[in-house]
């Protein structure tokens, strides 16, 4: 796993900060971006690098073309040649489909969904040519089976799963993985609107008895970026039998 390269795209906090850290833990250099949060971004920077690895950091919006571009060929730039590319920026909508602006659905596609296609678009070539490479989506057990008030949300991660077994297929040849890890119930600030006794009624659901972890995830996204090209086009579950 030494000297590879790994992007992880919303990486400020929970699950992308986690991803970021299991991969420097195993001795990748990281590119992380994110799109606001610029004290949280040099703060994780700071741990990957006290690691002894390499970093680049970047603020950027992954659901538009020319900034998710950038964050790619900058990590190339600094970084070298990208071996694992994980798509995971995203943002959540509570609310009735029918309460729905127009601008707040394209805002959720355009986030969860388009920022994947973005991401892609710009890492594929650079691994086709080297003929290997792993890509991970983060998805959700929503883009599974739904949820009521997460319309938009559903969607967008229903869309992701799809795009991840479709781009299997065309990468496959090129011994490139695609997966997808479809979250459960994390542990992380996506999840704090929940007041107590509605985050209690929520572990009550769950087989495991407790919310995952956002470490969890990290440690699954970076078994799967291990060299397994015959391990592709699959939507791995991480919800503790919830769904």
């Amino acid at each position: 796993m030494k000297n590879k390269n790994v992007l992880v795209t919303g990486a400020s906090r929970g699950i992308g900060r986690a991803i970021a850290i299991a991969f420097a833990e195993a001795g990748w250099s990281v590119g992380i971006c994110c799109r606001h949060s610029a004290a949280e971004l040099e703060s994780l920077k700071k741990i990957i690098e006290a690691m002894g690895r390499r970093c680049f950091a970047c603020l950027g919006d992954m659901g538009n073309y020319e900034e998710a571009r950038a964050f790619v060929t900058g990590a190339a730039d600094f970084l070298g040649p990208i071996d694992c590319l994980v798509n995971n920026a995203g943002i959540s909508h509570i609310g009735l489909l029918s309460d729905m602006s127009p601008e707040e659905w394209n805002h959720i596609i355009q986030t969860n969904l388009t920022s994947v296609f973005n991401c892609c678009h710009g890492i594929i070539p650079g691994m086709v040519a080297r003929q290997t490479g792993s890509i991970i989506n983060i998805s959700s057990v929503w883009g599974i089976c739904g949820a009521s008030c997460e319309a938009a949300y559903s969607a967008s991660k229903g869309g992701i799963n799809a795009l991840t077994k479709a781009l299997a297929k065309e990468l496959a040849p090129s011994h490139i993985s695609v997966n997808a890890i479809a979250c459960g119930a994390i542990d992380t600030e996506m999840n704090r609107f929940l007041s107590e006794e509605e985050r209690e009624q929520l572990i009550d659901e769950i087989p495991s008895c407790r919310m995952g972890r956002p470490e969890e995830v990290g440690r699954l996204a970076l078994q799967l970026a291990g060299d397994h090209p015959y391990l592709t086009g699959q939507i791995i579950t991480l919800d503790g039998a919830w769904i």
